[in-house]
C-alpha cells in the first residue's frame, strides 16, 4: 500500500467534523472514509496499487471501461459532456428511462391507446450530445399532446436494445399498436412531429362538410358510438385531435370541420358555432341537438379526455361485445354503489322499431346515476338471450330485464319486468314502479343466472385480418430495404428462405415417391407382402389413442365428392360404410363402435353411403373394380346387380386410385361371419340360405343388420398394417355417376343409445 493512502488512514481516530471544530477536520474526514472505501474493495484497492488512482480520477470513472482503455482517457469536466449516468444526465435520460419487463408490461399495452417515441442512447455515443437540444424540444412538445416518451440505455439495458432491433446509437424509433417503426430522417423538430403523425392509422378522423354531415351523424345506429365534431380554423387536422381519436377509437367516432371552406357554412350557422375559438360537439342518439359542447382557446388535452370520458356511450347502446358489457355494467365492488342494468332483448327487423324508439324515450327522461339503459338484438346475441329468458323461442315479444352483475365470471342477479315490452304506456308505468321498488329493496331481483360471454359482432373476418396483417409484413421489409437495415430483416429473410426449402424440399421428395410408387407392378401390391408409402398408417399409427369422445362421419355426396375422394392428399384414406335408410341407425352406431379405436390416426376419414340415392355409383365403381368382382365368382353375371350392398366397407385411396373391400357375411344369432380381403369366408352359401326366405320379426331383422360388422375391427387392423388385397381402377366414377347432394352426420361413442337423423347421441 502507498504511503499517502497509509497517511491518511493515521488519522482514524478523528472524529466526525459535527464534534470535532478544528479547521481541515472535514477533509480530513472525507479521505478517510474515501480510504476505507478503496481498502474494502478489492478491485479499487489493486487499481489503487497499480496506477495511485482513485474512484475520482480512474479513468471512464467506471471499472468496466477501464479494461484495454488504461491509457486513454479524457477529462469530463474539459469536455462538459454528460458521459456518466450518476447525477449528470439529461431529463429525458433520468426521467423516461425503460426498462425490459416495463416495457413488455407498460409500453405494449398502452401502445394500442397512444403511440410512444423512444431513444436508444449510450454513455459514450457523441452524436447522442448533438441531437440533445432537438429532443428535449420535442419532448415537451409532444409529451403535453399524449405523446409517450421513453429512453433506452444500451449499456444498462442491452436485452430490451436487441428486442427492438436497435444496434446502433443514437437511434429513435417509434411503437404503435405493438409494431415497432424506426426514424430514418435528420433529428429536426419538423420531421420527428411528422414521423409520430404518420404512425396513426389512417381515416381517423372524419372530415365532415355540409355534404356528408348528416351521412356521418346518422351512422351511430350502425357503429354503436356517439360521434364528436370539432370545428376549428386550420385547414389540417391537428395532432392533439387525432391522437384523441386513436385514444378512444373503440368508443367515439371522430369528424373536423375546417370552418375557412364554404361548404361548412350550413353547418356553422345550424349549431350556431363560434368561429374565434375551437368548439368540440359530441352527438348521440339525437343529431338535431348535442349532447355536449365544449369551446376554448388552446384546448388542452385534460379538458378534451374529460370530456371524451363524460360521453364515452350512448344514452342506450347496444351491447356488441363481452367488453362493452362489462363497462357499462360493472360488477358491484364493495365500496361502491349498486349498479343496475335495464336490458331491452328485441329484434332489429323494421316490426320492432316503435318498441325499441319508446324504450329509448323512457331512458331519456328516467336517467339516474345507479341505472344504465341497454339493449341486445336477440339474433345476434342468442346465447345469453336464451339463458336469460330460460327459452329458445326466438318468436315471443322484446323483453325488458333489470340486472344486477355479482361476479366477474358471468353470475347475475335479475327480474323480468312483466307483461314484455311493447312501447306502450302500461309498458313503460310498470318499468317505471319496477325500477322505484327497486331502489327499496334490491331483493326483488330474484333470479341468478350464470351468463355466456357475448359475441363480439364488430370481429373482422379472418381474411380481412390476413390482409391486414400481410400489408403489415410487407411495408415493413419494404421500409427495411428501403434503408438498408439488412441486419434488422435477418430473422425475417431466414424465415423466407427456410420455409421455401421446406416447401422445395417437399415437393421434390413426392416427385421422386410417386415415380417409384408408379414403378410398382400391381400384382405386387395385390400380395400385401409390403406396405405401401401411400397406406394410411402403420401399426403405431394404429395405436394412438382417439384426440375425441365420438366420430366424426361424412356423408359422401356431390358436394364431399372431390374433397374427400377424388382429391384425397396422399397417404390419406376415406373409409366409406355402404348403408340404406333402413338400416342407417343401426349400421352407423356399430360402425362408430368398430372404428373409434382408430380415430387417432390423422391418415383415417371416415363417410357413408346412401345406396337409395347411390346404387348406380356403386355398381360402376364395382365395375370399373374388376378384381374385387372376381370376389362374387360363386354368383352368376345376372344376380350381379341384385347384390345386397348394405354393410360393406370401402377403403378408398384417392390419390393411389384403388380400394379395400370389406364384405360382410352374416351369421345370426350363429357368431361373427367373415369379411372379404380379412380372411376366408366362414361358411359356404348353403350354409347360409337367403335372408328373404327367412321369415323374422323387425327386431330380428335388427340383429341382423347388427352383425355384419362383427369382423371390422380385424379388418381394420389389417388395413392398418398393409396386408390386405388392393383393387385398382382406372379412374374414378366420371361426371355421369357423381354422388347427389347429401347432409353430414356425425356418431359418437363409445357409449351410443340411439341415433337421429342427423347426429347419434351418447
Amino acid at each position: 500500500m502507498n504511503g499517502p493512502l497509509m497517511h491518511c488512514l493515521s488519522f482514524i481516530s478523528v472524529r466526525h467534523p459535527d464534534k470535532n471544530k478544528n479547521e481541515g477536520a472535514e477533509d480530513m474526514f472525507i479521505k478517510i472514509t474515501k480510504s476505507y472505501e478503496i481498502l474494502s474493495n478489492e478491485e479499487k484497492r489493486a487499481n489503487y496499487d497499480r496506477y495511485g488512482q482513485t474512484d475520482d480520477t480512474q479513468p471512464y470513472g467506471h471499472g468496466h471501461y477501464g479494461h484495454g482503455h488504461d491509457q486513454f482517457y479524457f477529462d469530463e469536466s474539459f469536455f462538459h459532456f454528460p458521459f456518466s449516468n450518476k447525477g449528470s444526465q439529461e431529463f429525458a435520460d433520468s426521467k423516461y428511462a425503460l426498462h425490459f419487463n416495463q416495457y413488455v408490461n407498460d409500453v405494449v399495452p398502452d401502445s394500442f391507446k397512444r403511440p410512444y417515441l423512444i431513444k436508444i442512447t449510450s454513455d459514450w455515443c457523441f452524436s447522442c450530445i448533438h441531437i440533445e437540444p432537438v429532443w428535449k424540444e420535442v419532448v415537451l412538445e409532444l409529451e403535453a399532446l399524449g405523446v409517450g416518451i421513453g429512453v433506452v440505455d444500451v449499456g444498462y439495458e442491452r436485452r430490451l436494445a436487441n428486442h427492438l432491433g436497435a444496434h446502433r446509437t443514437p437511434s429513435i424509433l417509434g411503437i404503435i399498436n405493438g409494431k415497432v417503426t424506426f426514424f430514418h430522417y435528420a433529428v429536426v423538430k419538423e420531421h420527428l412531429r411528422q414521423f409520430v403523425e404518420d404512425l396513426l392509422p389512417q381515416r381517423l378522423v372524419e372530415k365532415v362538410t355540409d355534404r356528408n354531415d348528416l351521412q356521418f351523424l346518422n351512422s351511430w345506429h350502425e357503429q354503436n358510438k356517439p360521434h364528436v365534431l370539432l370545428f376549428d380554423q386550420v385547414p389540417v387536422v391537428p395532432l392533439l385531435y387525432k391522437l384523441t381519436a386513436f385514444a378512444y377509437k373503440d368508443y367515439v367516432q371522430f369528424g373536423y370541420v375546417d370552418q375557412g371552406l364554404s361548404d361548412t357554412a350550413n353547418l356553422l350557422k345550424q349549431f350556431n358555432i363560434n368561429t374565434y375559438a375551437p368548439t368540440m360537439l359530441v352527438f348521440k342518439e339525437s343529431i338535431d341537438k348535442p349532447a355536449g359542447i365544449i369551446q376554448a382557446k388552446g384546448m388542452k388535452k385534460q379538458v378534451i379526455d374529460e370530456f371524451i370520458l363524460n360521453n364515452k356511450f350512448l344514452l342506450v347502446p347496444r351491447l356488441v361485445n363481452q367488453k362493452l358489457f362489462d363497462e357499462l355494467c360493472p360488477v358491484k365492488q364493495f365500496h361502491r354503489r349498486r349498479k343496475y342494468c335495464v336490458l331491452l332483448i328485441t329484434g332489429d327487423e323494421e316490426s320492432y322499431t316503435i318498441g325499441n324508439q319508446a324504450f329509448l324515450s323512457f331512458a331519456y327522461t328516467n336517467t339516474q346515476e345507479v341505472v344504465r339503459f341497454a339493449y341486445v338484438y336477440q339474433r345476434l346475441q342468442q346465447p345469453l338471450c336464451d339463458t336469460l329468458l330460460k327459452t329458445k323461442d326466438s318468436t315471443q315479444p322484446p323483453q325488458v330485464l333489470i340486472l344486477e352483475r355479482r361476479n366477474s365470471a358471468g353470475n347475475v342477479l335479475y327480474k323480468e319486468v312483466a307483461g314484455g315490452w311493447n312501447g306502450t304506456d302500461k309498458n313503460k308505468q310498470r318499468l317505471l314502479d319496477e325500477l322505484q321498488r327497486l331502489q327499496k329493496d334490491p331483493s326483488i331481483l330474484n333470479q341468478d343466472a350464470m351468463l355466456p360471454e357475448l359475441n363480439n359482432e364488430f370481429a373482422s373476418m379472418f381474411l380481412i385480418r390476413w390482409i391486414y396483417t400481410a400489408y403489415d409484413y410487407l411495408t415493413e421489409i419494404i421500409d427495411d430495404v428501403l434503408h438498408n437495415n439488412w441486419r434488422e430483416m435477418m430473422p425475417l429473410l431466414s424465415l423466407i428462405f427456410s420455409a421455401l426449402f421446406i416447401l422445395f424440399g417437399t415437393v421434390v421428395v413426392q416427385a421422386f415417391s410417386d415415380s417409384s410408387e408408379d414403378g410398382k407392378s400391381k400384382p405386387k401390391a395385390k400380395d400385401g407382402a409390403t406396405a405401401e408409402n401411400g397406406s394410411p398408417g402403420s401399426s403405431s399409427t394404429s395405436s394412438r389413442p382417439p384426440k375425441k369422445n365420438f366420430v366424426e362421419v361424412t356423408e359422401l355426396t356431390d358436394i364431399t365428392y372431390t374433397s374427400n375422394l377424388v382429391k384425397l392428399r396422399p397417404g390419406h384414406m376415406n373409409v366409406v360404410l355402404v348403408l340404406t335408410d333402413a338400416s342407417k341407425n343401426v349400421l352407423l352406431s356399430k360402425f362408430a363402435k368398430e372404428v373409434y379405436s382408430f380415430t387417432g390416426s390423422l391418415t383415417l376419414h371416415f363417410s357413408f353411403l346412401n345406396l337409395d340415392k347411390h346404387s348406380a355409383w356403386m355398381e360402376t365403381l364395382l365395375e370399373f373394380a374388376q378384381d374385387a368382382m372376381q370376389i362374387d365368382t360363386d354368383e352368376d353375371d345376372g344376380a350381379r346387380h341384385k347384390i345386397d350392398y348394405t354393410g360393406y366397407i370401402l377403403a378408398l385411396n384417392g390419390h393411389k386410385k384403388y380400394l379395400c373391400l370389406f364384405r360382410p357375411v352374416y351369421t345370426g344369432e350363429e357368431g361373427p361371419g367373415g369379411a372379404t380381403g380379412g380372411g376366408r369366408r366362414s361358411g359356404s352359401r348353403e350354409d347360409h340360405p337367403p335372408r328373404r326366405s327367412m321369415p323374422r320379426s323387425r327386431s330380428t331383422a335388427t340383429l341382423q343388420i347388427h352383425h355384419k360388422l362383427d369382423c371390422l375391427g380385424l379388418w381394420m387392423e389389417r388395413l392398418m398394417e398393409g396386408t390386405l388385397p388392393r383393387y385398382y381402377i382406372p379412374a374414378w366414377p366420371g361426371e355421369d355417376h357423381r354422388l347427389q347432394i347429401g347432409g353430414k352426420i356425425t356418431g359418437l361413442l363409445p357409449n351410443i343409445l340411439t341415433c337421429g337423423q342427423n347426429f347419434c347421441e351418447v
